[in-house]
C-alpha cells in the first residue's frame, strides 16, 4: 500500500486510539486491498441530479416495491437524463422509517432484495445510507450487548445517570438515555435520537472495523455514493457538548482514506443539520473529509424568502458560498424525508422570522419539532411539513392553483441554480400535499412528508397534463434539463449574486474552464420586477432559446435562465 495513505490511516488512528493504534492498524489493513489506485477526479457534473426516494414510496400490488420505483423512475425521470437516485435506507429496521437499522448487511425482504438494488445500477448512479451513529435496540449487536455478551458488551455507551450531560447539545426532547436491563444490573445507555436508536460506541475500535466493513460491502454492492447520516454526534465524552469533536472529524478523516484506498470513486456526503459554519466543517481542509455536504441553510432561506417577498437574506449569504476545492461541493436540496430544519438558520435571519416559519408552517398544516436545550427547554428543531404546502398556503393553492405552481418551480430553480449537485425529493419532483391523515395513523409529525403513492395512479395523474402533480412534474423537467445543457452549471464551476433588488434572487453561473456563463434571474416577489441591464454580452433564454436584452419585466415568480451566446 502507498506510503502516504499507510500514514493517513495510522494518524487517525493515533489521534482515536493512542497505544493501540498499530494492533488496529493491522486489523484493518487486512481489509485493504494491496495496491492503491490513482487519486479519482471529484466524478460530477452539471448533468448530475439525485432523486431522493423511500424504497417504497411508489407501490403496486404483487410487486417488490423497489421494482416497482425502478420502473416508474425509469419512466418519468430517465428519459431526462436523471441518472442520480438516493435510495433512503432499504435495510430491515425496527422504527423511523428505515433509520433504526437491524442489520446493515441486508435489504429488508418487504422492499425486494440486492438483486433489486443492483438493477437499478446499468441506468443509475446510487447513492446508499451508512446510518452509522445508532443501531436499532433490536438488532444483534444490541441484543447480545443486554445479555452481555462479548464482544457486544462494549459495542454501546453506558454512562452513570448522575453524571453530568446538561452540556450535550439535543436534537430531540426525550431523555438522552435510556436504562436496560442486561446481566450485570441496569445499564443507562446513550441515544440520541430514540430509545430504539442506540448510538455505537467508537472508542471501542472493534465498532470502528465492522463499520468501515459495513462501508465496504456498500461499495461492493454499487454504492457511488455513501451519505453519512447523523454524523456530528459520533464521538460522546460527557462533559463536552458531544458534537463535532475531533474524534468525529479523524473518524471522517480515517473513512474517507480507507475508501480512497479500496474505492477512490465513491463519493462521502455528510449529513449534518447544524449552523452553516458548522456544517461546511466536514469537508475538512478541501480534500481530507467530505467531498460533498448538504447545504442545510438553503432549505429555511428560501421558505423565508417566498413568506416575505424578499431575497436579501438568501443573497447575503449565497454570496458567501463559493467553490472549496476541485475535490469538494455542496449538495443543495430544499425538502428530504425530513422537515425544514431550523438550527441552519441561526445567524442567517432574525429569530422573530424564525418564529414566523413555525406560524407559517402550523397556519398551512403543518407540525413543528422541538429539541430540548441545556436548560432543559424545548426550542423549535424542524418544521415538517410538504414543500409545496410551506410555500404556499393550501386554501390559495385551492382558489389559485396556477400562482401556487409557479412560487413552488421558483422556489425549486433557485436550488438547482446554485453551486453544486441538486438533490431532488420524490415528493417535490410530483408536487406532494400535506398527508395529514398519514400524521394520524403514526403519531408522528415526519409521516407528513412521507406518502406512499399507488405507481399507477401517479402514472395517470402525471399523464393528465391538467393536474397540479403533471404541471409541477413537466416543470421540474424542464428545469432539471435546462441544467444540464450547459457546463455553467457545473458543481465545481463558479458562483456571484448579483443585485437586481430585494425582490429577485440572481446569481452568475460560470463553468470551470471559463466557457460558459449563465444568469438565473428568479422573481420571488407578487409584483413585477424591471430588469434595466444586463452584464455585457448577448443573451439567450435557455428555455426558449430567444436572444434577450434590457431591458426586460419579470412577471411575479418568473424564472428567466439567460446563457451567454457571444
Amino acid at each position: 500500500m502507498d506510503i502516504q495513505a499507510i500514514d493517513l490511516i495510522k494518524a487517525q488512528l493515533h489521534l482515536l486510539y493512542g497505544d493501540q493504534a498499530d494492533g488496529v492498524f493491522a486489523r484493518l489493513r487486512a481489509l485493504l486491498p494491496d495496491t492503491v489506485p490513482a487519486p479519482a477526479p471529484l466524478s460530477l457534473s452539471e448533468q448530475d441530479a439525485i432523486i431522493i426516494a423511500y424504497g417504497d414510496h411508489v407501490q403496486r400490488a404483487g410487486e417488490a416495491p423497489l421494482h416497482t420505483l425502478r420502473d416508474v423512475l425509469t419512466r418519468t425521470t430517465l428519459p431526462y437524463g436523471v441518472r442520480g437516485l438516493h435510495i433512503l435506507p432499504f435495510y430491515p429496521s425496527s422504527s423511523d422509517d428505515g433509520f433504526s437499522v437491524i442489520d446493515y448487511h441486508a435489504v429488508d425482504p418487504a422492499l425486494g432484495s440486492w438483486a433489486d438494488i443492483r438493477a437499478f445500477q446499468p441506468d443509475f448512479r446510487l447513492m446508499f445510507d451508512a446510518v452509522i451513529n445508532h443501531i436499532s435496540a433490536h438488532s444483534t449487536w444490541f441484543q447480545s450487548f443486554l445479555r452481555g455478551e462479548a464482544p457486544y458488551d462494549r459495542y454501546f455507551v453506558t454512562v452513570d445517570p448522575t453524571v453530568d450531560l446538561s452540556q450535550v447539545v439535543r436534537p430531540r426532547t426525550h431523555p438522552l438515555l435510556t436504562p436496560f436491563a442486561t446481566p450485570s444490573g441496569t445499564q443507562h445507555v446513550w441515544t440520541t435520537f430514540s430509545a430504539d436508536q442506540i448510538d455505537l460506541n467508537y472508542a471501542n475500535p472493534d465498532v470502528l472495523l465492522d463499520i468501515i466493513r459495513v462501508l465496504l460491502d456498500y461499495v461492493a454492492q454499487g454504492a457511488a455514493l455513501i451519505r453519512l447520516d447523523a454524523i456530528a454526534f459520533m464521538w460522546k465524552e460527557p462533559g463536552t457538548s458531544s458534537i463535532h469533536l475531533p474524534q468525529t472529524h479523524a473518524i471522517i478523516q480515517l473513512l474517507r482514506a480507507v475508501l480512497d484506498v479500496a474505492a477512490p470513486q465513491v463519493i462521502l456526503i455528510t449529513e449534518t443539520n447544524v449552523p452553516h459554519a458548522e456544517n461546511i466543517s466536514y469537508f475538512g481542509d478541501g480534500a481530507n473529509e467530505a467531498q460533498m455536504v448538504y447545504q442545510f441553510p438553503l432549505p429555511p432561506l428560501v421558505l423565508h424568502t417566498f413568506r416575505t417577498g424578499d431575497a436579501s437574506a438568501l443573497s447575503a449569504w449565497a454570496s458567501t458560498i463559493q467553490r472549496v476545492s476541485d475535490r469538494t461541493t455542496f449538495f443543495n436540496f430544499t425538502a428530504s424525508h425530513d422537515g425544514v430544519g431550523l438550527r441552519p438558520a441561526t445567524g442567517l435571519i432574525p429569530a422573530a422570522d424564525v418564529q414566523a416559519l413555525v406560524d407559517l408552517t402550523l397556519d398551512h398544516g403543518g407540525r413543528v419539532s422541538y429539541r430540548q436545550l441545556p436548560d432543559g427547554s424545548a426550542s423549535p428543531y424542524e418544521l415538517n411539513i410538504t414543500y409545496f404546502d410551506a410555500i404556499t398556503h393550501p386554501a390559495i393553492t385551492a382558489r389559485d392553483p396556477d400562482r401556487a405552481f409557479r412560487r413552488f418551480l421558483c422556489s425549486q430553480a433557485i436550488m438547482l441554480a446554485l453551486i453544486g449537485v441538486p438533490g431532488v425529493y420524490f415528493h417535490n419532483l410530483f408536487g406532494s400535499r400535506n398527508w395529514i391523515e398519514g400524521v394520524e395513523q403514526t403519531g408522528r409529525a415526519r409521516t407528513i412528508n412521507r406518502e406512499k403513492l399507488d405507481a399507477d395512479a401517479l402514472l395517470r395523474e402525471l399523464a393528465d397534463t391538467a393536474s397540479l402533480r403533471s404541471r409541477v412534474y413537466h416543470g421540474m423537467i424542464e428545469l432539471l434539463t435546462m441544467r444540464a445543457s450547459t457546463p455553467a452549471f457545473h458543481p465545481l464551476g463558479d458562483q456571484r449574486v448579483l443585485d437586481y433588488g430585494a425582490g429577485v434572487f440572481a446569481v452568475e453561473r460560470t463553468a470551470p474552464a471559463g466557457d460558459a456563463t449563465v444568469i438565473a434571474l428568479h422573481n420571488v416577489s407578487d409584483q413585477a420586477v424591471s430588469i434595466a441591464t444586463l452584464p455585457a454580452g448577448n443573451w439567450r433564454d435557455l428555455n426558449t432559446g430567444a436572444n434577450v436584452s434590457a431591458p426586460l419585466t419579470l412577471d411575479p415568480y418568473a424564472i428567466l435562465w439567460l446563457e451567454r451566446s457571444g
